[in-house]
């Protein structure tokens, strides 16, 4: 969360699997309850209903304005940071991202969708909240994550932001992000965790948890039999070799770039990728795009507040 004059600047990273702010991490799952759940942790209470949040996985949609789930998920973004500075009451304004291919066309829609109530007074996790949503600005993912960091990226350059349920790919040469060569292939982590579990499934009969095959996503291993972690490691193995397929099919040549990997993904090249680690950058910070969604929204507000006094200094 970022302070400009009396807003707060609230990043919020509407991802398939996690909802990511600069300083938390929420799966993106959403139950709707008529009565308070017995649980009051992760719930969210907004216009006479409740809502569990991470419970379930939410299933992929392209267009994620389509019902009001990410909306919720929004609100929930903004209290985890509010609560953060106690702080339940604010102007804020949000600044989010969108998959590169679809954020032309989708972009106003979905600021509208984040814009539609301005005033909004919900509890999460029993606490009041009120809030005005005063902005909303809308930015391509991947790029943020790395914005801080654009003076490095000399020469021929491709990032690869991997999520859980799309992979963004965009060339960035000589440090200008190429807007033409931008593009999104639905084939996130989700992918693999489904062949993940199938492969459990099929082999020993055995409904392993989501938690589990995510700490092995994470950190290449996980305390289990050596038989399930075999045979999960292989087919992350085998889903990090087809993101490199599809890196090739947009010309990735190791020995001409350098390679940037954002997102949830990028822990399962990191533990499950063959890759020359010169030529290959790992950012495992999950929050990255969300800390630079807050800093481009900061950057561009700072711009609007400078013409509108060089326009006033003018009519004077």
């Amino acid at each position: 969360m970022i302070k400009h004059g009396e807003k707060h600047i609230i990043a919020v990273d509407h991802g398939y699997g996690n909802i990511k702010t600069a300083n938390t991490l929420i799966k993106a799952g959403i139950t709707a309850y008529d009565s308070e759940p017995v649980f009051s942790t992760n719930t969210l209470e907004y216009n006479g209903k409740w809502y569990r949040i991470g419970e379930h996985q939410k299933e992929f949609v392209p267009n994620k304005i389509v019902d009001e789930d990410y909306y919720l998920l929004t609100l929930v973004g903004i209290a985890s940071e509010l609560g953060r500075d106690n702080l339940n009451k604010a102007d804020v304004h949000v600044a989010c991202g969108l998959p590169l291919a679809w954020v032309r066309t989708q972009r106003e829609e979905f600021r509208n969708y984040i814009l539609k109530n301005e005033t909004v007074n919900f509890k999460y996790n029993g606490e009041e909240y009120n809030i005005r949503i005063v902005g909303c600005s809308v930015f391509p993912q991947g790029y943020p994550a790395i914005v801080k960091d654009i003076d490095f990226y000399t020469g021929i350059n491709m990032l690869a932001d991997v999520g859980n349920g799309t992979m963004n790919i965009m060339y960035i040469n000589n440090k200008q992000p190429q807007e033409e060569r931008c593009w999104t292939e639905k084939y996130g982590v989700n992918q693999c965790m489904i062949k993940a579990k199938n492969a459990i499934m099929d082999r020993y009969g055995i409904n392993m948890e989501e938690e589990t095959i995510e700490e092995i996503f994470r950190n290449g291993t996980a305390d289990i039999g050596s038989q399930y972690l075999e045979r999960i490691r292989k087919v992350a193995e085998d889903y990090v070799e087809n993101i490199f397929g599809i890196l090739r099919k947009y010309e990735y040549t190791p020995d001409l770039m350098k390679l940037h990997v954002v997102g949830g993904g990028a822990s399962l090249i990191k533990n499950f990728g063959k890759y020359d680690a010169s030529k290959v950058e790992i950012i495992e910070d999950i929050c990255a795009n969300a800390k630079g969604y807050e800093s481009l929204a900061k950057l561009a507000l700072d711009r609007e507040d400078k013409i509108k006094k060089e326009k006033e200094d003018k009519a004077e």
